[in-house]
C-alpha cells in the first residue's frame, strides 16, 4: 500500500485507534453480505429438502457438492442462528430377549473383512410408540453398503416378523450361498423356523456376544438414525400412517438420497452402483476372515498376525470355516503351514 499524505496504513490505523483488519474489511465490497444471504438460503433449502434430518456435517458436505466451499464451523453458526439444527436423539430401549434354551451361533461378523455386497447381512428389531399402542420394526441391512434390504412392521414381537423382513430381503437380493447373517441372541433369530429359512438358502448364522452392542453396531447406527430423523420428528395416527411414512423414509430417502459418512458421503444405492462397476473391472474379491488358533492370529492367506484382540474369547475360534465364503473348509486350510506350526499342539 503506497504512502498517503506521508502516512502509511499502519500509522493511520494507530492514530484512528482502529485495527488494520477492520480497516481492510471496511474497504471490501458488500458482496460478502450477499454471499452470506445466498448461503443461508441454500442451507435452509437443504434442511427443508431433508426434513430437518441433516446435521451440520451432512449439510456442509451437501453445500460442497453444490459449489459452496464453506467451513463446517460457519455452517454450525448459521444453522444455530436460524434454528435449523437437527432433532436430538432420545434414549434407546433394548428389545432383545436372550433368556432362552435355543442354539446360539458363533460370532463371525466381526472377523469378516468385507469387499462387496451380499457378504454380510445384519438384522435387528426396535419398537416404535404410536398414540395408543407400541409396534415393532424388524430390519435387515447389508453391512457393506448400509442399504436396508428388507424390513417389516407389525404389532407383535415374534419370529414371524423377522422372517417376513428376511423373506423380503431374499426376494430382492437373491444372494449366493455363503452369505453370513448376523443378529443378536434374541429368541426371534434363534427360533427353529428362522434358522431353517437361513439354512434353506445356505446362509450362515452369526450372533453377537452377550451384552455387547458393538458387535451389531451397523444396525444400532441405523436404528439411531431412524429414531432421530424420522420417528421423533413425526406423530403417527396409527399403524397404516407409520407404514406409509417408513416406506418413504427407508425406500426413497435413506437408501437413495441420504449421505452416509461411512460411505464417503454417498447414498447406499449410489455406493452399490459404484461397487458393481469396480466388480465388473475385477477389482473386487471375496470377503476375508481372520481367526485365532492356539493364541495367535492367522489370516486366510496363511500370514501370521500378532494383533490379538483383548475382547476375543478362545472358545469362539471358528475352526472349520473357510475365510472366503465361510463354507466348511479342509483341515489344512485352518492350520498354518511350514515352520510356523512347530512347537504347537494341533490336535
Amino acid at each position: 500500500m503506497p504512502l498517503q499524505g506521508g502516512l502509511n496504513i499502519e500509522r493511520k490505523c494507530q492514530l484512528a485507534a482502529v485495527s488494520r483488519a477492520g480497516f481492510y474489511r471496511f474497504l471490501q465490497e458488500q458482496a460478502p453480505v450477499e454471499e452470506e444471504m445466498e448461503l443461508r438460503s441454500m442451507i435452509q433449502q437443504i434442511v427443508v429438502e431433508h426434513r430437518h434430518r441433516y446435521g451440520y456435517r451432512r449439510v456442509t458436505r451437501e453445500l460442497h457438492d453444490r459449489g459452496f466451499p464453506v467451513n463446517h464451523k460457519r455452517v454450525v453458526r448459521l444453522m444455530r442462528e436460524d434454528n435449523l439444527l437437527a432433532v436430538q436423539p432420545r434414549a434407546f430401549v433394548v428389545t432383545t430377549e436372550s433368556g432362552h434354551d435355543l442354539k446360539v451361533y458363533l460370532n463371525l461378523a466381526w472377523r469378516l473383512k468385507l469387499t462387496g455386497i451380499n457378504q454380510l447381512w445384519v438384522a435387528d428389531i426396535t419398537y416404535i410408540r404410536l398414540q395408543t399402542e407400541f409396534v415393532y420394526l424388524a430390519i435387515v441391512l447389508d453391512a457393506f453398503s448400509r442399504k436396508v434390504v428388507g424390513w417389516e412392521l407389525g404389532r407383535d414381537l415374534s419370529s414371524r416378523l423377522c422372517q417376513a423382513a428376511l423373506a423380503k430381503a431374499l426376494i430382492d437380493r437373491r444372494p449366493l450361498p455363503g452369505l453370513v447373517h448376523h443378529s443378536d441372541r434374541g429368541m426371534q433369530y434363534a427360533a427353529y423356523d428362522y434358522v431353517g429359512l437361513l439354512e434353506q438358502h445356505q446362509i450362515i448364522p452369526s450372533m453377537s456376544r452377550p451384552g455387547n452392542p458393538y458387535d451389531n453396531a451397523t444396525c444400532e447406527s441405523f436404528m439411531k438414525t431412524l429414531k432421530r430423523e424420522e420417528i421423533y420428528a413425526e406423530k403417527y395416527r396409527d399403524l397404516e400412517h407409520l407404514q406409509a411414512n417408513l416406506e418413504v423414509f427407508i425406500e426413497q430417502y435413506y437408501n437413495r438420497c441420504r449421505l452416509h459418512s461411512s460411505l464417503g458421503y454417498s447414498s447406499p444405492e449410489k455406493f452399490e452402483a459404484a461397487v458393481k462397476i469396480r466388480a465388473s473391472d475385477n477389482l473386487m474379491g471375496a470377503a476375508s476372515m481372520s481367526f485365532f488358533r492356539h493364541g495367535e492370529i492367522y489370516r486366510s492367506d496363511g500370514e501370521r498376525r500378532t494383533d490379538r484382540s483383548p475382547t476375543h474369547r478362545l472358545d469362539e475360534s471358528p475352526t472349520g470355516y473357510s475365510s472366503a465364503g465361510c463354507s466348511p473348509a479342509e483341515p489344512a486350510c485352518a492350520s498354518p503351514a511350514g515352520s510356523d506350526s512347530a512347537g504347537e499342539d494341533v490336535n
